[in-house]
């Protein structure tokens, strides 16, 4: 199994990173970041401050302009072990042509070589997210929610130790949310793993999150202990 590890080990650890696409104007510091097995970090701010492009980097899709990334045991650019990280990202990434059953055996396949435990992964993820009676359909044929719940669907399938995830719970109804989120955060628990999101809505923030995490004017602020007293704008 994949998920799981030691959990006085951080799962993510970030040193002094910059990040961005200009070296002259970093989108985003980072002074220092540990995230350990079991936790959930919600990381918050307003639109078009660097919250995707952060995830992008730790997924290792962008390069850090600076400092030291460590995920799952590996300091980038050396990739982390296979499996080991998960990532929904805002566009999903889906085979739109392809089945739901499809495009969570992928996942499948990102976290183990045994064709009976990829088939039984995919069958819970979509079961876990509610979507077996939709799992011969094209995903061109769902709406985006649906569409969120597969993205969701094949990472769980992976049993990644690291999730990352990017506006995972946009264009749920509260109660598909409810059971998605339910879903998601019992992986995190059981297995020792540990789940990374960007979410604009700051009460749903404090509500998932063991630690909130502000950016706002290039910086990100210190970790927020207890997030009950935190107000931001989104």
């Amino acid at each position: 199994m994949q998920a799981g590890s030691n959990p006085d080990q951080p799962i993510l650890v970030l040193k002094d990173v910059a990040i961005g696409y200009d070296s002259s104007d970093p989108l985003v510091k980072v002074p220092d970041l540990h995230v350990f097995p079991g936790e959930i970090i919600a990381i918050a701010g307003p639109s078009g401050i660097g919250k995707s492009t952060l995830l992008r980097t730790i997924a290792g899709l962008v390069s850090p302009i600076s400092g030291t990334l460590k995920v799952c045991g590996r300091t980038l650019p050396e990739n982390p072990p296979r499996g080991h990280l998960g990532y929904v990202p805002q566009k999903l990434g889906l085979v739109r042509h392809a089945s739901v059953r499809h495009n969570v055996y992928q996942g499948a396949r990102a976290g183990t070589n045994i064709r009976k435990e990829r088939q039984d992964r995919s069958i819970r993820a979509i079961e876990e997210m509610k979507l077996t009676e939709k799992s011969r359909e094209p995903i061109r044929r769902l709406s985006g929610g649906q569409q969120r719940r597969v993205a969701t669907a094949r990472t769980l399938a992976q049993r990644p130790r690291l999730i990352l995830a990017d506006e995972f719970l946009s264009e749920l109804d509260e109660e598909t949310l409810s059971s998605v989120l339910e879903a998601v955060t019992n992986y995190v628990r059981e297995n020792n793993a540990s789940l990374i999101v960007v979410e604009h809505d700051i009460t749903r923030a404090k509500m998932m999150a063991d630690r909130l995490l502000i950016i706002d004017d290039g910086r990100m602020n210190p970790f927020i202990e207890g997030t009950q007293a935190l107000e931001v704008n989104p």
